[in-house]
């Protein structure tokens, strides 16, 4: 039988459940070893995994997809099992990162664009044999004075629009990622240019889907929330950050998306799943909103493993925790003293 697309995005968008960005790059995940005095080997890395996807309560209840990077999509748990096969056993949906990072723009000093087209229609199907059914591409677009340019801005929302239609055809659910970053060059901007720059971004880039021939039902929309600047000296509420947040997707993007699973993009943990939790309980949606964080689901987990074997269970806790916590923000039910009452 022949797999939906439209019936995979749903999978990925499953109520109180959302993705695990487990795709960090061997360059990525050294900065986290380091920071635990972990070597940067492939047993180790192995290991760090295998304790997120053997941890049985979080996989089964609160993920419903895992998106991996190249090296993990063939990996094999220390037992021989692949962990695609671990994934699927706890009910959720493998998926690849295939971009190939962001890279300087011609003619521009800060800007960059996402790369990777070239040879990802070979890619996909290799991809998809190994077991992989959804893929990830971030674009990444900086806010400062002039900045973004037209150009950035056309030039990834095409690259993406572009990524998409070929995951399509590939039988692979694409997640659309225009990430509008709050910690860029200069990030002292505040909400009001955060919305602007946000709302830009994704109108451009539903044209450039819809040019491309993308099935909007088929795909899921992965975005920045509506934040300031990190280094804004006015700082939001929760309640403002998830009422901006929703007016620009209600204008921005169509009923037919299945669904957006958020980036948390340098926001600490619990603000993440704060701000996502206020979305829910504060607003009819016309499309399930989720989380699809990295950090902010493996921080916790890995300075309470810290490289060592006899402390997988304690990682375990850890991890389950915190989506545990952003399962329920995924409902629209999280409360800060549930944080405390673990």
């Amino acid at each position: 039988m022949t797999e939906r697309l439209e019936d995979i995005a749903i999978a990925m968008v499953a109520e109180g459940q959302g993705i695990l960005a487990a795709d960090e790059s061997t360059a990525t995940i050294r900065k986290r070893f380091d920071s635990i005095n972990v070597e940067n080997t492939e047993t180790n890395r192995r290991d760090y995994r295998e304790m997120l996807f053997r941890a049985n309560e979080a996989m089964k209840n609160y993920i419903s997809g895992v998106i991996l990077f190249e090296e993990t999509l063939y990996q094999k748990a220390a037992d021989g099992t692949p962990f695609v096969d671990l994934i699927r056993k706890a009910g959720a949906v493998p998926g690849i990162k295939v971009d190939m990072g962001a890279k300087p723009l011609a003619g521009s000093k800060i800007e960059t664009v996402t790369e990777g087209l070239d040879g990802l229609r070979e890619r996909l199907s290799k991809y998809h044999a190994a077991g992989a059914r959804f893929a990830k591409w971030r674009a990444v677009i900086s806010i400062a004075d002039g900045l973004p340019t037209w150009n950035c801005v056309k030039a990834n929302a095409h690259a993406l629009a572009r990524y998409a239609a070929l995951c399509q055809e590939a039988g692979i659910v694409p997640i659309v990622e225009p990430e509008v970053l709050m910690d860029g060059p200069n990030s002292s901007h505040g909400i009001e240019r955060c919305y602007e720059v946000t709302e830009w971004v994704l109108k451009t880039q539903f044209q450039e889907l819809y040019d491309a021939g993308v099935v909007l039902e088929g795909m899921i929309l992965k975005p920045n929330m509506i934040v300031p600047g990190q280094k804004c000296e006015t700082q939001a509420s929760v309640e403002q950050v998830a009422d901006m947040t929703v007016r620009c997707l209600k204008s921005c993007v169509p009923s037919a998306v299945p669904g957006i699973a958020f980036l948390s993009g340098g926001q600490s943990d619990q603000l993440a799943t704060a701000h996502l939790s206020a979305m829910i309980a504060m607003h009819s949606l016309p499309w399930k909103l989720t989380f699809s964080y990295g950090r902010a689901l493996q921080a916790a987990a890995l300075q309470a493993w810290g490289g060592k074997s006899e402390n997988v269970a304690a990682g375990q806790r850890a991890f389950a925790h915190r989506c545990a916590m952003n399962g329920l923000a995924a409902t629209g039910k999280w409360q800060a003293e549930l944080e405390k009452a673990a």
